[in-house]
């Protein structure tokens, strides 16, 4: 089993960072993070906090949003990768999977998913065999795989976009906002799905999320972002269990449940920077 605390194997590396949006928004403001080889590791906050533009400074798609990254490195397995396109990010096993499951809406759910085998060359009988991998971690996948994808259900899309990422042979995935749109029994669903993939083949995933709750249960590692800053990480469990979290991102404190729109901005920001 993943053990956070003795990993010492470091597969992506974030240092440093800054990002700059209309060459006059920052965004992201000296964020760094390293993701260990083999773990799933959160990147937590708010709306607006972030962690899309983290991930996608890693995937290198933020020039199509007139965003760079100014500052800092983004390092794969010891490599700097700033300076790659997404194509060959893939090729090396890093994929994205898009906030908002962009699915091709006119293929069906298995041209979807051979779609993300479009790099390998590995041979036809290879790729029959991940996507039968993946349909064992989806069985609702098979059950719709003619199906028209801009036909079926928000988790099913959701399904459809992490198993297109696998069918990339990825070693590394960043997964954005899993849990968006969907209602609470799938998102438990794709968070045990995610933690199937991670222990069965290996792959390390980042996600960003806003579901703290979720997320920390089935995180190993965390980050929490404020307004482009990581104002606080630990190992999951020491997370969960942290005062200031439990009151701003889980709804609790020791006076009871606790609404995080009921708490200042400025004390937030006050505390995690004191």
């Amino acid at each position: 089993m993943f053990d956070a605390a003795k990993t010492e194997e470091t597969l992506l590396e974030v240092n440093n960072i800054e990002v700059i949006y209309n060459h006059v928004i920052l965004v992201l403001k000296g964020v760094s993070l390293s993701v260990p080889k083999g773990g799933i590791t959160a990147l937590l906050g708010g709306n607006g906090a972030g962690k899309t533009t983290t991930l996608k400074a890693i995937s290198n798609l933020l020039h199509s949003e007139r965003g760079e990254v100014t500052k800092g490195a983004i390092s794969y397995k010891g490599a700097e990768i700033q300076d790659l396109n997404p194509a060959e990010l893939v090729r090396k096993g890093v994929i994205q999977v898009m906030e908002g499951r962009h699915c091709f809406e006119h293929l069906s759910i298995e041209d979807n998913l051979l779609s993300g085998a479009y790099t390998r060359r590995d041979g036809k009988g290879a790729i029959e065999a991940d996507l039968e991998m993946v349909y064992n971690y989806f069985p609702r996948l098979k059950e719709r795989r003619k199906s028209q994808a801009g036909y079926t259900s928000g988790g099913e899309q959701q399904m459809c976009a992490i198993g297109r990422a696998l069918m990339s042979r990825p070693e590394c995935i960043l997964l954005d906002e899993p849990s968006m749109g969907l209602a609470p029994q799938l998102v438990e669903q794709i968070f045990e799905i995610v933690k199937s993939v991670n222990e069965g083949e290996g792959v390390t995933f980042l996600l960003a999320e806003q579901n703290t709750n979720v997320a920390l249960r089935f995180a190993h590692y965390g980050y929490i972002l404020e307004s482009g800053r990581v104002v606080m990480d630990g190992l999951a469990a020491d997370l969960r269990e942290n005062p200031d979290v439990k009151e701003f991102y889980l709804g609790m404190s020791d006076d009871g449940r606790k609404s995080f729109r009921d708490v200042r901005s400025y004390r937030r920001r006050k505390r995690w920077l004191s």
